[in-house]
C-alpha cells in the first residue's frame, strides 16, 4: 500500500491512502489521525489500512484526485532520522573533494549522522536559504520508516522492522561542511531540513526490486530540467539497510516512526568514478560528486553548487515507468529575513 500525508492546516497533516497509479486517494484518518499514529500501533492498524489500500483499487470507497504538491512529507517531524553513508563510494569522492584521508575502517562500519528531523519539507517546497556561498547542494537517497527496534537488534530483526520505503532529498551546505566537521563535533548548520517523497510505500509494493535490504532501481536526479543522475540504488551498496538499522540501534532502542537514511546514492563505472549522463554513464545523485571528478580530471571543478533559481526533481519508476513515490521537486529560493 502507498500512504500520504496531506496538509490539513495541522502540523502532522492527514493520513491518507493512495492508489497504485498515484492518481486519487482516500481519507485514512478514521483509522489512525497520522502516519505517527499508525506507526505507534502498526500490527494492530496496517491490517484495515491494507482493506482500505483494497477498497481503493476497487473503487469501493470514496475518493479525491491525489495532487502530489498537496503532500507534506510522509512523516512532516519525526522522533528520529538518522542518515547512513551506505554508498562509500560516495564518501571517497566527497573526502577527496576537501582532501580528507579515507579510513580503511569506512569499507567495514557505516557512517551515519543523526540529522534534524523536527522540521521536515514537503516534496514541493522550496530550499531557501540566506547565501548561495553555504554552496547549496542537494542529496538524492532511499530512506525506510521502522517499527520498534531494540537495542543491540541482530540484522534480521532489522529486517523485520522495515515498514515503510521512501525517497530522500538530503540538502546538503557544502561551503559549511569543512569548518564544522573541522570542529570534531559533526554536522549541525550544513545539514538543513530535508525534503521527502510525496508518498511512502510498504516494501510489497516494489516487487522483485526490493530484496529485503536493498532497492534495485534507477534514481531518477534532474537538475534544471536535465538528467543529472540514473544511478541504481542496489548497485555499489556497501552497507543495506538492515545493517544500517542494526548501526543505528547498537546502543540505543529506535522507536516506530524512526527514519533511516542510505546516503547519496552513487555508482561507480569499471571500477572508477562515474560519468555524465550525457557522456554514456549513469551520473550523480549531488553535485559534490561532479565536481570531484571534474577536480580529479582536470585540476578544477566545473559545476557549481545550486544557486537561487535552481530546480532539482527526484524520482524513481518502476519496471515498467510508472512512479512509485511520486517526485521531490523544489527550487532553490533566497532567505528573506523579516523586519521588525
Amino acid at each position: 500500500m502507498k500512504l500520504a500525508t496531506l496538509k490539513n492546516g495541522t502540523r502532522d497533516g492527514k493520513l491518507v491512502l493512495v492508489s497504485r497509479d498515484l492518481t486519487r486517494s482516500t481519507d485514512a484518518s478514521f483509522l489512525a489521525p497520522t502516519l505517527q499514529a499508525a506507526l505507534d500501533n502498526w500490527r494492530r492498524i496496517a491490517p484495515h489500512l491494507e482493506a482500505l489500500a483494497e477498497s481503493l483499487e476497487h473503487g469501493a470507497v470514496p475518493t479525491e484526485r491525489f495532487h502530489e504538491h498537496d503532500a507534506m512529507s510522509p512523516l512532516p517531524r519525526a522522533y528520529q532520522w538518522a542518515d547512513g553513508s551506505a554508498y562509500v563510494n560516495h564518501v571517497e569522492l566527497v573526502r577527496k573533494a576537501r582532501d580528507a584521508e579515507m579510513p580503511a575502517t569506512f569499507w567495514t562500519e557505516p557512517l551515519m549522522y543523526q540529522g534534524g528531523a523536527d522540521s521536515f519539507l514537503g516534496p514541493r517546497d522550496p530550499i531557501v536559504m540566506a547565501d548561495e556561498a553555504y554552496g547549496i547542494d542537494m542529496e538524492g537517497e532511499v530512506a525506510v520508516i521502522v517499527d520498534d527496534v531494540p537495542m543491540g537488534a541482530s540484522r534480521d530483526q532489522a529486517r523485520e522492522a522495515i515498514r515503510l520505503v521512501m525517497l530522500v532529498n538530503d540538502v546538503s551546505l557544502r561551503g559549511l561542511i569543512p569548518a564544522e566537521l573541522g570542529k570534531g563535533f559533526g554536522f549541525f548548520q550544513s545539514k538543513p531540513s530535508s525534503a521527502f517523497s510525496p508518498v511512502a510505500v510498504t516494501p510489497d509494493e516494489l516487487g522483485d526490486a526490493w530484496d529485503g535490504g536493498k532497492l534495485s532501481l534507477p534514481l531518477m536526479v534532474d537538475y534544471n530540467g536535465k538528467p543529472f543522475g540514473r544511478a541504481n540504488a542496489g548497485i555499489d551498496m556497501t552497507f543495506d539497510f538492515p545493517t544500517l538499522i542494526a548501526h543505528a540501534a547498537k546502543t540505543r532502542p529506535l522507536v516506530a516512526g524512526s527514519i533511516i537514511g542510505s546516503g547519496t546514492v552513487s555508482n561507480k563505472l569499471d571500477g572508477g568514478p562515474g560519468k555524465p549522463v550525457d557522456a554514456g554513464g549513469v551520473g550523480y545523485s549531488c553535485i559534490a560528486e561532479i565536481r570531484t571528478i571534474e577536480t580529479i580530471e582536470t585540476g578544477k571543478a566545473a559545476t557549481p553548487f545550486m544557486r537561487f533559481g535552481d530546480t532539482v526533481r527526484i524520482e524513481m519508476k518502476d519496471k515498467a515507468g510508472h512512479s512509485i513515490f511520486g517526485a521531490i521537486e523544489q527550487v532553490v529560493e533566497k532567505y528573506e529575513r523579516a523586519i521588525g
